[in-house]
């Protein structure tokens, strides 16, 4: 049997009032605390109001920064440290040398905090579920915890900046090719959300493990394709996926090839996508507007494995030669598309739409 190291150390510092700020007590409140100072690589020492003064920010900004991270207010427990204080001395000097405004500080601490703790949440249910399979005989889960981060820590810190990195690349790379500033921020893009048929009354049936077996098995397969045609992945909702694209050509071939992914996967239900192309507003990695809303009724509408485009979708597709209504996908070999109109429909909040059943031109009777 491998040694495993043991937790150690003094424990928290206590505030004045002998409160170390945790809740927990006993081997496993012990066992946490000292988790924690692994992960911080630094033991409690201030109280907010200690750390925002340690670091010269006043405590109004402070706990602005704080909640936009997401962290709970905490009262005068003494349960920050000197990374704390670290850390919000350069999100203020930010705003102090003025490449920042106050409210960028704001929303880049908001952004940076809720992708990270969603993205800490989809690690620990990893680990989670290896230590609960793997624990060796003699051993609780908290014995095998500490030396697994403790070895992991590192090796997560740096890939994450590589990541991260990657991703700032290629969107600074977006960015700097923009032709005006109004690009960036409202850019016409290809929009299109997938969704799992029947999924709520599925979730009825299966157990909780089974159920987080199938999200997890839609959103890798959705999330690993989109990516290698060159898409992007805003965001995921359980038994839904948005993505966006530049090229609508693009998107238009993902919305196909998932569809014709999943009818493969017997464990997953059958899928249907609706997609829109038009301005689109982007925020914090997030995307809004009519063209987005579009999109989603679409999907609410349109069969199972099928692809439901808007009109000014098609417009575009046979614009740049890739597709065609009726027969004549089949006269010019470069149409990779056919498109068939269907009946106009009231849309809630959007009026009358026409939307366009998309599929390959191979496929066409």
């Amino acid at each position: 049997m491998r040694r495993v190291r043991q937790p150690h150390g003094d424990g928290p510092v206590a505030d004045e009032g002998g409160n170390d700020g945790s809740q927990d007590d006993g081997q496993d409140g012990t066992v946490a605390l000292d988790l924690e100072r692994l992960i911080l690589d630094a033991p409690r020492r201030y109280t907010p109001y200690q750390a925002a003064r340690a670091a010269g920010v006043p405590m109004e900004l402070a706990t602005r920064f704080w909640r936009a991270m997401g962290f709970p207010d905490i009262g005068q427990s003494r349960a920050l440290t000197d990374g704390d204080v670290i850390a919000l001395r350069r999100l203020a000097g930010l705003v102090e040398s003025g490449l920042l405004s106050e409210s960028m500080a704001i929303q880049v601490a908001r952004s940076t905090g809720q992708t990270t703790a969603r993205l800490a949440g989809w690690q620990m249910d990893t680990f989670l579920d290896n230590l609960t399979q793997s624990v060796e005989p003699g051993l609780t889960r908290a014995e095998v915890a500490y030396p697994l981060v403790e070895l992991l820590l590192p090796e997560l810190e740096q890939f994450l900046v590589y990541v991260w990195r990657r991703q700032l690349a290629a969107v600074t790379g977006r960015v700097v090719q923009a032709a005006e500033d109004t690009e960036i921020t409202s850019g016409r893009l290809a929009v299109g959300f997938a969704d799992l048929v029947g999924f709520t009354r599925l979730s009825r049936r299966l157990e909780e493990e089974e159920l987080g077996e199938l999200v997890e098995s839609f959103e890798n397969t959705c999330s690993d394709l989109i990516a290698g045609y060159g898409g992007r992945v805003v965001k995921t909702l359980g038994d839904e996926i948005l993505f966006v694209s530049e090229d609508p050509a693009t998107a238009a071939e993902i919305a196909l090839s998932l569809v014709e992914r999943l009818a493969k996967e017997d464990t997953i239900p059958a899928l249907r996508v609706g997609m829109a192309f038009g301005t689109v507003t982007s925020r914090m990695g997030d995307v809004f507007g009519t063209t987005v809303n579009l999109a989603s009724r679409l999907t609410s509408i349109a069969p199972k494995d099928a692809v439901l485009l808007d009109g000014e979708f098609a417009q575009a597709l046979e614009a740049n030669g890739t597709a065609a209504p009726g027969p004549e996908a089949l006269l010019n070999p470069e149409h990779r598309f056919h498109l068939q109109p269907m009946w106009r429909r009231p849309v809630r909040g959007l009026g009358l739409v026409e939307p366009w059943l998309l599929s390959r031109a191979g496929e066409l009777a």
